[in-house]
């Protein structure tokens, strides 16, 4: 789980952009967090829908291809139910399901305070390739 972690938290460039850090990941589960900065707020002073889907998007990515054959996301939704305004937002995913082909999951968004920002829902496609392919993990000068 370490290697899956250190491959997202240097290979997802928006996430990182975002300033989303990747908190914890198991098998069909991953907490990630966000602290919540100028950049992020929409025209209202409220955190944008945007940077509060990529946050759970990217705690779904990463329990999606926890399982470490490559995972896309084919269909997602977001349900907003409170506006975030200070502090931090974490994002936890969780495996619903888990077949060959299908996996689903939901992630919850909550705020500093721990009340539900918002509600992800997302349904991946599971390749048979792995996430990180075997040649990279010796590769020279690979991180």
């Amino acid at each position: 789980m370490q290697e899956l972690k250190k491959f997202f938290s240097t290979n997802d460039l928006f996430a990182r952009h975002a300033g989303i850090e990747l908190l914890d990941v198991g098998p069909g589960r991953a907490k990630a967090s966000m602290k919540i900065e100028p950049f992020h707020f929409n025209g209202a002073r409220t955190v944008h829908g945007g940077a509060i889907f990529t946050l759970a998007d990217f705690a779904f990515a990463v329990a999606s291809n926890s399982h470490g054959s490559m995972a896309m996301g084919i269909n997602t939704s977001v349900s907003f139910v409170k506006a975030a305004t200070k502090g931090t937002l974490y994002a936890e995913a969780t495996e619903q399901s888990k077949g060959p082909k299908l996996a689903t999951y939901s992630v919850m968004i909550t705020d500093y305070a721990g009340d539900i920002v918002a509600i992800f829902q997302g349904m991946a496609y599971r390749k048979k390739e792995p996430i990180i392919p075997a040649d990279s993990k010796s590769e020279p000068g690979r991180k």
